[in-house]
């Protein structure tokens, strides 16, 4: 596999995140919103569990990392959502992506990344296109 077979993995996740925002707003229309989450969850267990099944990717328990975004996903999910019930999908959306952002302030905190001029920049574009779009 190719170094740069992130960037499609990366589109795919930008593409099925927007999809995401639409099916949501319209399925949180007619639900409470936590329990939209957890049909969320539930499908999203399914089909991992499929995938992880197909592709013989089961690992003993006992390898995972202390480290788990589990909490932090189902939080997410959970404002998310949330936020999609209470406002519209067009500006919940760009707030959210806002995490862009705060990817970059954590991992230069946390994970001791270093600060180019064009990560400023574009932490920058990102920011102001969010704000933008949220007036």
């Amino acid at each position: 596999m190719s170094t740069n077979n992130w960037v499609i993995f990366a589109l795919g996740s930008a593409f099925f995140a927007a999809l995401t925002a639409i099916f949501g707003k319209l399925g949180v229309s007619e639900i409470n919103s936590n329990l939209a989450t957890l049909i969320r969850t539930v499908v999203i267990l399914v089909i991992v569990a499929g995938v992880v099944t197909a592709r013989s990717e089961w690992q003993p328990l006992s390898k995972l990392s202390h480290f788990s975004a589990g909490v932090a996903t189902g939080l997410s999910w959970l404002c998310y959502y949330r936020a999609l019930q209470l406002g519209p999908a067009s500006k919940v959306a760009p707030v959210d992506k806002l995490s862009v952002v705060l990817v970059i302030i954590m991992s230069i905190l946390l994970l001791k990344e270093s600060l180019t001029w064009k990560v400023a920049l574009g932490g920058c574009l990102v920011t102001t296109g969010a704000v933008m779009l949220v007036l």
